[in-house]
């Protein structure tokens, strides 16, 4: 039985200029959207940064509000506002840190507040912190 090969017969599919384009814009654009998520997904993962506030909102929202009349003798103790004094408290810790890092001619000549300034740029904690804070102006 001789060889036969088979001839190669044209494909009729013919596209626009329009359609190719059109299909070209839709593909660069999904593969935006597919990168931008990539990314934003690697780094919650990678900076771990939690998503429970987010999930904690998202209840808030669906449950209805709840009409509570405040008592003028106790303080707020709602999570909100625990969270405020918690950042407020954050921010004037680090406002004082960041008055002590600030090169005033005492801390310069200090041993003491540079290696403390140096252990909490490079591993900061609350122990280096307070050190800051004790041995820096």
């Amino acid at each position: 039985m001789p060889y036969r090969p088979n001839p190669r017969r044209p494909l009729p599919i013919q596209l626009s200029a329009l359609q190719l384009t059109g299909s070209i814009a839709l593909g660069v654009w999904l593969g935006f959207i597919a990168i931008a998520l990539t990314c934003w997904l690697a780094s919650r993962l990678l900076f771990n940064e939690p998503l429970a506030p987010v999930a904690e909102a998202l209840q808030q929202l669906a449950k209805p509000p709840v009409v509570v009349q405040p008592v003028p003798d106790s303080p707020p103790q709602s999570p909100l506002f625990e969270q405020y004094e918690e950042n407020l408290h954050k921010n004037e810790q680090q406002q004082r840190l960041d008055q002590a890092r600030s090169s005033s001619s005492r801390n310069l000549s200090n041993p003491k507040c540079q290696f403390w300034l140096q252990q909490d740029q490079t591993a900061p904690s609350e122990k280096s912190r307070a050190n800051v804070q004790q041995f820096c102006d």
